[in-house]
């Protein structure tokens, strides 16, 4: 398991291109049959990510978590971004395919990964906060949820917010996950920009063409930079910075926080003549 420090934005502004990827961008995340962990102190969110082509679990260092196993004091969510996949979870099995998801509540010992053709693995995007409270582990249906549709094609920014792991839908101490889908033509991801000083966040981006990018805006409204991310690559975001995005083509992101609170609407906005 990577382990990544926090930073503060004073430092933040130091930073060269390769001090960013360094620290908040988050790679290699579906080797074949390798898991891959990165430990954040931002809020202690744990990014995760597997590809499985045979039956795997997840290896943890003790010492870093400070548990027997992962999630001992955590809860895990995950979304299917590859082919049809299993979950196993202290006996109880769960097919995930292609865009479902799955919560998993803290207690659960035992966690085995599989997909059901290894010639098109599954790609299991994770999640993983601490947690105070046992609550049910349960199934996400892509199909059962209501999107949420925004934005319009003048700002090239129309796109559904579909919501896995909130408040109104499957419980959770803190996690709040969702996928954010924009539609063709539309290449503009949250803009006008916000920040959120009560919990940070993470993106992962995916459904990018090889020829495609995404440029992940980041920093104090007043000083920002940027990050080029490539398919099925995760960005960290603290709480101080922006994160808004642009595509060259249209594309997809997973949405995860961790913090104080689970409200998605709590956002401190940006107002546009305020950035630089």
């Amino acid at each position: 398991m990577e382990i990544r420090h926090p930073v503060h934005p004073d430092h933040f502004l130091l930073f060269d291109t390769e001090d960013m990827r360094d620290n908040f961008l988050v790679t290699d995340l579906f080797i074949p049959d390798r898991p891959t962990l990165v430990y954040s102190f931002f809020d202690r969110l744990i990014i995760g990510g597997i590809c499985p082509l045979t039956p795997r679990s997840l290896d943890i260092d003790p010492a870093i978590i400070g548990a027997s196993f992962l999630l001992e004091r955590r809860e895990l969510g995950l979304i299917n971004v590859g082919g049809d996949g299993i979950v196993r979870a202290d006996g109880e099995e769960f097919e995930i395919p292609h865009q479902d998801g799955l919560y998993l509540g803290m207690g659960v010992e035992s966690i085995e990964f599989s997909s059901v053709d290894s010639a098109t693995p599954a790609l299991f995007y994770m999640l993983s906060t601490p947690a105070h409270k046992q609550y049910e582990s349960e199934k996400i249906r892509a199909a059962d949820i209501e999107p949420v549709v925004l934005g319009d094609k003048f700002t090239a920014n129309c796109r559904s917010i579909n919501k896995y792991i909130h408040p109104g839908g499957v419980q959770s101490c803190q996690l709040v996950m969702g996928v954010t889908r924009l539609e063709q033509g539309s290449v503009w991801n949250t803009m006008p920009t916000h920040t959120h000083q009560r919990r940070m966040e993470a993106y992962f981006y995916f459904d990018i063409a090889d020829e495609h990018r995404v440029f992940h805006l980041m920093g104090a409204p007043e000083e920002t930079r940027h990050l080029i991310l490539r398919n099925h690559q995760a960005v960290i975001s603290p709480s101080w910075s922006i994160h808004s995005g642009v595509g060259t083509a249209a594309y997809s992101f997973i949405w995860g926080m961790a913090g104080e609170n689970q409200d998605f609407d709590d956002m401190d906005h940006v107002p546009m003549e305020k950035l630089k």
